[in-house]
């Protein structure tokens, strides 16, 4: 199988946002090891890319577990050599409830993924990119409308998203002398499975149930390998793709 010799990781593969990104970047030659929690789930995913499954691998990984985390990339150094790009997708929603009655462990269980998971990804890959010759690569963190604005009973998510984006300011900054370009893409109501729920009526600010426009989650991948593919000189620091007429832009 011909590729265009890049070397990827996705994060949250075996679903939704992940598995779009997987396939749009195995269809596109690269060579891909998807990583999450559920090793059926990655290798449902893999069996969907066709001829490109060759291609793939399969890592079974928890993102909030440091040491798997660890393991996932030095085995991506040793089959492969180098990383050239990292989307750093996994992550995990809130659970529906007010603040009030938020759990110690719905709060740190959503920390743990969404944030301490997408630094241990992004610290294993400039150790992995800064040594590698030549050096560098490029890491798309997976961010979220919340980075910017909450949806109601959502504080962890979106204390998280937030969080995501100083990752991203901190890790783009850090990463010029290693030749490491760092962006985020913040998605709005693209159709996953997760997501299907606002398609039907979803609490608003005010506090009315309503369903929300949706868009196909092929678009993002698509975003996704646009910028995968820029060269290292050029960055896209901050994309946000969204259904056109969700209720982000204007008061609600």
């Amino acid at each position: 199988m011909s590729t265009n010799g890049k070397v990827a990781i996705v994060t949250g593969a075996g679903s939704g946002i992940g598995r779009a990104v997987a396939l749009e970047f195995l269809s596109n030659g690269f060579i891909v090891t998807l990583a999450g929690r559920r090793e059926e789930a990655l290798l449902e995913t893999i069996s969907l890319a066709g001829a490109s499954r060759n291609n793939a691998t399969a890592i079974s990984t928890d993102v909030a577990d440091p040491n798997a985390v660890r393991a996932l990339f030095e085995e991506v150094k040793n089959n492969h050599k180098r990383l050239d790009v990292l989307f750093n997708n996994a992550g995990m929603n809130a659970p529906p409830v007010q603040l009030e009655d938020l759990t110690d462990e719905q709060w740190t269980t959503i920390v743990n993924v969404n944030f301490n998971g997408m630094f241990y990804c992004i610290r294993e890959a400039f150790n992995l990119m800064k040594e590698q010759k030549p050096i560098g690569g490029r890491i798309i963190n997976n961010g979220s409308i919340s980075a910017h604005a909450p949806r109601p009973n959502s504080i962890p998510y979106t204390a998280t998203k937030h969080a995501v984006t100083g990752l991203t300011k901190s890790a783009s900054l850090d990463g010029r002398k290693y030749d490491i370009a760092c962006s985020q893409i913040d998605i709005g109501n693209a159709m996953t499975e997760l997501a299907a729920k606002m398609a039907t009526g979803v609490p608003q600010a005010d506090g009315i149930i309503k369903a929300e426009s949706m868009m196909n989650v092929n678009e993002v991948a698509t975003a996704a390998l646009y910028m995968a593919n820029l060269p290292l000189d050029t960055n896209v620091q901050f994309m946000t793709i969204m259904a056109t007429k969700m209720p982000f832009v204007g008061r609600g």
